[in-house]
């Protein structure tokens, strides 16, 4: 029987960067650059904030590009790391602030949405605790089940549920009020 190979970076792209082959280095950071920047901001939901943890990541893989496995272990390790350095960000002053106008904007999906329940979302899960917020990204933005968000997290599944539970509870709570 023959393994899958996920789609999106063959084998011999990571065996090649590992190897110390820049280029094939490079086509990892590509292939993966919108699933990390995506996590951090909507973490944070601030572009600035989210590219440097993107850079602080991709550097942190560089640094560890040995010791990943597969591809599938490639996308959890970059799932872990940029919902850590999330959480290790918020907990630090932020003083420093980016234009917008030096930031390219992002493509915006074709579908019909209610942007003014979308921003009011936005902010009321921005309030969330940090850990909750996190999950609740990793659940709702990367489509991961609450097994695979417990190995990112390293929190117990139960736990895991939990802290989705009640973010769930606290933002119909608050979507209720208003």
């Amino acid at each position: 029987m023959t393994a899958i190979v996920p789609a999106d970076v063959d084998d011999d792209t990571l065996v090649r960067a590992r190897a110390g082959d820049h280029d094939a280095f490079a086509e990892l950071i590509e292939e993966h650059e919108a699933m990390v920047f995506s996590i951090a901001l909507h973490f944070f939901g601030d572009r600035g904030r989210a590219e440097e943890v993107a850079q602080e990541v991709f550097l942190q893989l560089f640094r560890s590009i040995g010791t990943i496995e597969s591809n599938a272990h490639l996308t959890f390790w970059l799932r872990q790391v940029t919902t850590r350095r999330c959480i290790d960000q918020i907990r630090k002053p932020r003083p420093r602030l980016v234009n917008l106008d030096d930031v390219n904007e992002l493509e915006a999906r074709s579908e019909l949405r209610d942007s003014l329940l979308d921003r009011k979302l936005r902010a009321l899960i921005a309030e969330l605790p940090d850990m909750q917020r996190a999950i609740v990204t990793l659940r709702y933005q990367e489509d991961l089940d609450p097994l695979e968000i417990c190995r990112i997290v390293d929190l117990p599944v139960n736990t895991v549920k939990s802290h989705l539970h009640r973010a769930i509870v606290s933002l119909r709570k608050k979507l209720g009020e208003q």
